[in-house]
Order: structure tokens, then sequence, then C-alpha cells
């Protein structure tokens, strides 16, 4: 696998289409990051590490609207790719949907969305959007 993170990115999108409660995949550091950050800004419901295994596998819990079935994630886009590398300074961080979304960035102060990053004043590379 070369892009463990579009990925990751695809099996929630793909279980978020089917409408799964739960979806597992294979844990990596970095994922468990994204999943911590999807987790604070309320994207996800639960999440829990395994670490059966060598690898270990993340488990996540799929946030639903009780009345209308609908899920907190309505769109999930990769950014940065491994043939492409996206990198923004601080005072260049993009917003998303005008601030209703995050931009998850890798950043030498941890994996934080673009809020975060700004009040931090630090850049790095973008890994993704979430809305």
């Amino acid at each position: 696998m070369t892009d463990p993170i579009a990925d990751y990115l695809t099996r929630l999108r793909n279980a978020i289409k089917a409408t799964h409660r739960i979806v597992e995949m294979p844990a990596s550091n970095i994922k468990k990051e994204i999943t911590k950050v999807l987790h604070d800004k309320g994207y996800i419901q639960n999440y829990k590490f395994d670490e059966n295994g060598p690898q270990g596998i993340i488990k996540i819990a799929l946030k639903y609207n009780p009345s209308t079935k609908q899920n907190a994630i309505v769109n999930l886009s990769r950014v940065s790719k491994p043939g492409l590398r996206k990198y923004v300074k601080h005072e260049d961080l993009p917003r998303v949907i005008n601030g209703l979304g995050i931009a998850i960035l890798s950043t030498s102060k941890g994996v934080m969305t673009d809020k975060e990053a700004r009040t931090e004043g630090v850049g790095g590379e973008v890994l993704c959007y979430v809305y």
C-alpha cells in the first residue's frame, strides 16, 4: 500500500455510504492522531485502539443523526498525496467551507486542525479536508 492515509479515508467513506456503525482498519501512529482529531471535533462518536497482532487495529464508531440517519461527516478529501505533497506556511493555512469544516495538518508540533495551527503559528503538510 503506497498511501495509508488515503486508504484510511476511503474506508471511512465506504463505511459512511454503507451506513455501518463501526469500521475497523489497520493502525499506524498518523492514523491514530487523525482519529483523535476527528473525535475531538465531533465527527466520530468514539474510537478504540486494539494492540493485537503486529500492527494493531483502530475501531471507529461513526456518528449519525438519530432522526435523519445522516452522518456527521459529509465529505472527506485527501489533499497531500505521495506524488504531490502540499505544504503551507502558517499565514497561508486553508479555510474549509469558510471555517465550517476542518483541514487536518501534520506539523512539527503534531497532527492538528487548521485553527489550532493558526493559534500555534505553525504550518505543515495539509493531509485532508473534513466537513
